[in-house]
């Protein structure tokens, strides 16, 4: 797993398409990141697991787009139950 270390704000967030979701907001504990609003104004949250590679300035995460999409927690909660269910 990943080093939340390496985790900054602002960093971009891939899927395994190279397709850009969303940007870092900020860590949230030792294990969930929370993403900046999207276009709705929502924020998301993703597992620290999710996360293959902070390559090139970018988080990569092991999912696609539509993975994400489905998967995603609109808070921290929902997200740690995600991250249990993969």
């Amino acid at each position: 797993m990943i080093d939340a270390k390496e985790i900054k704000n602002d960093m971009p967030v891939i899927t395994t398409g190279a397709e850009q979701f969303a940007e870092v907001d900020h860590l949230v504990g030792p294990d969930v990141i929370k993403l900046k609003k999207d276009a709705s104004g929502t924020h998301h949250y993703i597992p620290l697991s999710w996360v293959i590679s902070t390559e090139g300035g970018r988080v990569k995460v092991n999912r696609t787009l539509s993975q994400v999409k489905e998967d995603w927690g609109a808070d921290e909660a929902a997200c740690q139950v995600t991250a249990a269910r993969h």
